[in-house]
């Protein structure tokens, strides 16, 4: 069994972070209507409010045997009242999938962030709901509500839980 860790990016991490977003993106092109800049990348905006001290502003890396594995961006911004964080985006590249890593890191960050989650996918992308069905049944006991929300902010199915109501994992 490989060995999973986690940490938070940091500033100088900016770079990395900006690639595995690119890959990222790339991995949703056929769901997400997105085109190549004049540089040839996606571009995302908005990095570095992952990188700076707020807390509920958080990008968490994790690596597999101490390779970056994926990435996980926790933001405060969400779509229905009375949450408290919102997986912006998560990714696990595709040589660590279906090992449990993705699983694992969820896990991970909902522990780090105790309180009511909202974790969305685009209606298109049905293998990431499978995941996520999963995943937070897994974590919650099945304790989730989901939604399908179609509005200005977000396009798509939620599930909303409290990470609150877990016991905290033991280390």
């Amino acid at each position: 069994m490989p060995e999973i860790t986690f940490r938070v990016a940091l500033w100088q991490d900016k770079p990395v972070l900006r690639r595995m977003l690119e890959l990222y993106q790339h991995d949703l092109s056929d769901v997400w209507p997105q085109d190549l800049d004049e540089h040839g990348e996606y571009g995302h905006v908005g990095v570095e409010r992952y990188l700076g001290r707020n807390p509920r502003l958080r990008a968490w890396f994790f690596l597999v045997d101490g390779r970056y594995a994926g990435f996980g961006l926790v933001d405060p911004d969400v779509s229905l009242p009375g949450n408290e964080f919102w997986m912006g985006q998560f990714f696990v590249l595709k040589k660590y999938r279906r090992l449990g890593v993705g699983r694992k890191a969820a896990h991970f960050i909902f522990d780090q962030h105790r309180g009511k989650w909202e974790v969305g996918q685009m209606p298109l992308n049905e293998a990431a709901r499978r995941f996520w069905l999963r995943t937070i049944g897994e974590y919650t006991g099945g304790d989730f509500v989901e939604h399908e929300l179609h509005d200005e902010r977000w396009d798509g199915f939620l599930q909303c839980f409290d990470s609150s109501l877990r016991p905290a994992a033991r280390p």
